[in-house]
């Protein structure tokens, strides 16, 4: 089973640190987080990609020819302006009859194993991994009275479930797969077709955004690889940052080709 990253767009809320660079060849811990979402994938089993390029193709061409040898990469230039949808179209030729598709800025501690098994148990064609939503805010907890009881300072929300990337997709959901954008028309259109599951994943999640957020997930992996390499246990909601292993990690290869872009 291959496994597509979206990774062509500008990356506009990280300017001006991808004014020449692909948000996802921006660093995480010293090593491009394109990398990090792979090993994901690598350490779990799933080491065939499909890069879905963009903007700046070239250097994620080059990204990819100093990545480990047992992987297999194949990037597809899918165009600067393409939507998310239209870049996995085009990338369509390369895929089988189920594949696994994500972002390329997005981390999560998700066991892939259990996602595909969920997949296959719903027998639909798509599947999207929810994660209750982070709040940007603190929010109070008070009485009818207007006094605070507690404070939680930005709480994950879990009456409310969003996007999280990390799906899986069967051949056929391109019979429902209309417009460009993935998260606008066709994850909608596909819903309405009664074709769409959300696997809910409660474990570690994150998706870099903006520069702030590259500077807090590299924190996460001063020590280690991160808490994205860690599969969290029953009931988990923040698993421990795993210590140095015998698995591929970030840590083990550093992008030479890179490193004049920045």
């Amino acid at each position: 089973m291959r496994t597509l990253i979206l990774c062509g767009g500008r990356g506009t809320r990280a300017y001006p640190h991808t004014l020449e660079l692909p948000k996802p060849l921006m660093e995480v811990g010293d090593t491009p987080i394109l990398f990090h979402v792979m090993a994901i994938y690598a350490n779990q089993g799933f080491s065939n990609f499909v890069l879905a390029a963009g903007y700046r193709a070239d250097l994620i061409e080059g990204f990819a020819r100093e990545l480990p040898t047992e992987w297999q990469v194949e990037v597809i230039d899918t165009g600067e302006e393409t939507g998310t949808a239209g870049r996995i179209r085009k990338c369509e030729g390369a895929l089988g009859e189920s594949w696994l598709a994500t972002y390329g800025d997005g981390l999560g501690a998700v066991d892939l194993h259990d996602l595909v098994a969920f997949h296959r148990a719903h027998g639909r064609s798509a599947t999207v991994t929810a994660v209750p939503l982070p709040s940007p805010y603190g929010t109070l907890d008070w009485g009818a009275t207007g006094q605070v009881r507690r404070f939680h300072e930005k709480p994950r929300l879990f009456d409310h479930w969003i996007n999280a990337g990390f799906f899986v997709f069967e051949r056929r959901a391109f019979d429902h797969w209309a417009g460009e954008d993935l998260e606008r028309d066709v994850l909608p259109g596909l819903a309405a077709a009664g074709e769409l599951f959300g696997y809910r994943h409660r474990g570690f999640w994150k998706s870099m955004d903006t520069y702030k957020d590259a500077l807090e997930l590299s924190s996460l992996c001063q020590e280690g690889d991160g808490p994205w390499m860690d599969l969290p246990g029953s009931g988990s909601s923040s698993p421990e940052r795993p210590v140095s292993s015998g698995r591929t990690s970030p840590a083990d290869w550093l992008p030479t080709e890179q490193t004049s872009t920045r």
